[in-house]
């Protein structure tokens, strides 16, 4: 008896009895793994010139490769008698010259590695690995449009900076046109007044505003280089 396996679910193997007899016959089948198999019908009579197909069915197990099957099948026959009320009285009442035994090996069989390769090939089509290859991405497009928020947030604020850096031009721009005529007014002007020395210190009170300047605009191309 062949079990082609993986042996992960049950496997069915069939066997069929012929009667190539005139009477009769009954038949019985045993094996050395009663729980390791189920077998349907494990007993009958088959009609004369009739036969009979019994399922051997095979439990799940963990196989190992090195071990060798030791499982084994019997199926005894013997002719039926003329009127049969209990089958089991029958079996206890045959002689042992009206037995006829016929015993069988059990094998397994596991696929060919090439055989498991193309299993693999077969139920798993080009498509499907497309497929999973296009679903890859979905979590980035979801961290672009997460950027997406906070490139807005970051345009907005160099906006607002530059507006600020533009203000802040024209108010150096006004000091500097001040400070010049103011220094135009001192040169002319021998005369050190209190006037003219406070004119001075404006003057110099708008090298800070120039330094803030100056790192508002460096603030902005930095952040403008981000976002790009």
């Amino acid at each position: 008896l062949f079990f082609p396996g993986p042996f992960t679910d049950v496997v069915t193997t069939n066997l069929k009895l012929r009667n190539p007899s005139d009477r009769k016959v009954c038949f019985k089948v045993k094996t050395t793994a009663p729980r390791r198999y189920c077998v349907r019908p494990n007993s009958g009579i088959i009609d004369p010139g009739s036969s009979v197909v019994v399922s051997v069915m095979l439990q799940p197990f963990d196989y190992d490769p090195n071990e060798k099957s030791k499982h084994k099948f019997m199926v005894q026959t013997t002719y039926a008698p003329p009127n049969i009320s209990d089958m089991e009285a029958v079996w206890k009442e045959a002689k042992p010259d009206e037995l006829m035994d016929s015993k069988l090996r059990c094998v397994f069989e596991m696929p060919n590695e090439n055989d498991k390769l193309n299993d693999i090939d077969v139920s798993k089509p080009s498509p499907a690995l497309n497929t999973s290859k296009q679903d890859g991405p979905m979590p980035k497009s979801h961290s672009v449009s997460l950027n997406d928020t906070e490139t807005r947030k970051l345009m907005e604020e160099c906006k607002r900076l530059q507006a600020e850096i533009m203000k802040l031009t024209d108010e150096n721009r006004h000091l500097r046109d001040e400070g010049l005529r103011l220094r135009k007014v001192t040169h002319s002007d021998k005369s050190a007044s209190p006037t003219a020395l406070a004119l001075r210190e404006n003057g110099s009170n708008s090298l800070p505003s120039l330094l803030v300047v100056i790192a508002a605009i460096f603030i902005g191309f930095f952040l403008g280089k981000f976002i790009l």
